[in-house]
């Protein structure tokens, strides 16, 4: 893997260093956020289609965002694409980082039962690809609605919950707040989001989930790079999940740029995607729980992230043109990269456009994902000190010589 280069300056798109006070820790969680949701936004625009159709329709890759226009979507349901709407990714995103707010510690798989399910069956909120208010629950994909068809109406354990439902990115795609909560410490985000992800998804699914969280927990450490960033994900991954990461990665070294990489992407995680070529008509054995498969949005939005060196908006252009499930690509790969670079490497115009565009804040989410984490460190500092007192006195206790014969 080769060395990141040096930070771009693009006058005009990132605008002055803003707010100076901000330190890293906030810069990096705005940055993580913000940054999905823009690759969201974008990447929207051009979910489901192949690379090639991308190219056919805009003369070209995209560059930006595009103008708006209606998508059918499913059954009768149609969604307003592009000009800077996100989707159920940063929605259901949004809704982890409420939860975090709530309870202001760790997260289990109970949480997901008791606080976040509640959360999509009753928070009316503006669903800016359907252009109207209404709960979360209305927007979700039916792998998505699966949460509250277990959680609420069956009363699953929610450990076992995810069990069942098809695999897809479902739960990866909204696992970034788990990677800040645990910032620099990658081995806690993976058992995290595991341990979430267990309400929702199964298998290489939920793998991917914990894999992602650790990835974002990578990139919030100082100095990250996407090196840094692969490593941790190659190293937190198991089975299909980790063969497939390191395939896209071994195809990313030598590619200089996401223009040409699409076709060349596709082609080192095809043997480990179910889906198979044709996104929107998968085959019958799609979907179905393996040791040997992946979901293919995380390997490519690392492979993407490694082309761009960690660079912001080549990372999410890679995302948006590649097609296919480019929304939770561009989530993932735009989540990364702004958490390696923090708020000012994410363009500014593309921020102020997004929010405006979703009627969303992308400043609050990171400041109160910041101060959670920093709530969650001083409580594991605490704990850890505790524990190694108690450990102490064990090992050097009174009782330590009555052990072996009489």
């Amino acid at each position: 893997m080769r060395e990141p280069r040096p930070e771009r300056s693009v006058p005009g798109r990132h605008g002055p260093r803003e707010r100076e006070s901000v330190n890293e820790l906030r810069s990096k969680a705005i940055g993580c956020l913000a940054g999905a949701a823009i690759g969201d936004a974008l990447g929207s625009a051009t979910e489901g289609w192949s690379h090639e159709q991308i190219l056919t329709r805009y003369g070209g890759p995209v560059n930006g965002i595009v103008p708006p226009y209606l998508d059918a979507g499913r059954g009768s349901t149609r969604y307003q694409k592009g000009d800077g709407r996100i989707t159920d990714d940063t929605l259901m995103t949004l809704t982890l980082v409420e939860v975090y707010r709530q309870l202001r510690r760790h997260l289990d798989a109970y949480d997901m039962a008791e606080t976040l399910v509640p959360l999509l069956m009753t928070t009316v909120r503006w669903l800016p690809d359907m252009e109207k208010e209404d709960t979360l629950l209305q927007r979700l994909f039916l792998a998505e609605k699966w949460l509250v068809t277990k959680l609420h109406y069956a009363h699953t354990d929610p450990r076992e919950a995810g069990v069942g439902n098809m695999v897809n990115c479902g739960a990866a795609m909204y696992m970034a707040p788990v990677g800040i909560a645990n910032a620099g410490d990658p081995e806690r985000a993976y058992a995290e989001a595991i341990d979430i992800a267990g309400a929702h998804q199964s298998s290489y699914g939920r793998e991917a989930a914990g894999v992602f969280a650790a990835a974002v927990a990578a990139a919030m450490a100082p100095g990250s790079t996407a090196n840094d960033v692969a490593g941790a994900a190659v190293s937190s991954a198991h089975d299909g999940t980790r063969a497939a990461i390191e395939s896209v990665c071994a195809a990313a070294a030598p590619i200089e740029s996401w223009r040409t990489a699409a076709p060349r992407l596709r082609d080192a995680i095809a043997p480990y995607d179910s889906v198979g070529p044709h996104f929107r008509e998968p085959g019958l054995d799609a979907r179905r729980p393996s040791r040997i498969h992946a979901i293919e949005e995380l390997p490519i939005a690392i492979g993407f992230l490694l082309i761009a060196h960690g660079d912001h908006e080549n990372a999410v252009l890679g995302a948006v043109n590649y097609g296919r499930d480019a929304d939770s690509i561009g989530t993932m790969a735009g989540a990364l990269a702004g958490a390696i670079g923090g708020r000012g490497t994410v363009r500014a115009d593309w921020r102020e456009l997004v929010a405006r565009e979703s009627r969303i804040d992308l400043e609050a989410p990171g400041l109160a994902m910041a101060e959670v984490a920093e709530e969650i460190f001083a409580a594991d500092e605490a704990k850890h000190r505790s524990r190694a007192e108690a450990f102490r006195r064990i090992r050097e206790g009174a009782h330590a010589g009555q052990l072996g014969p009489a």
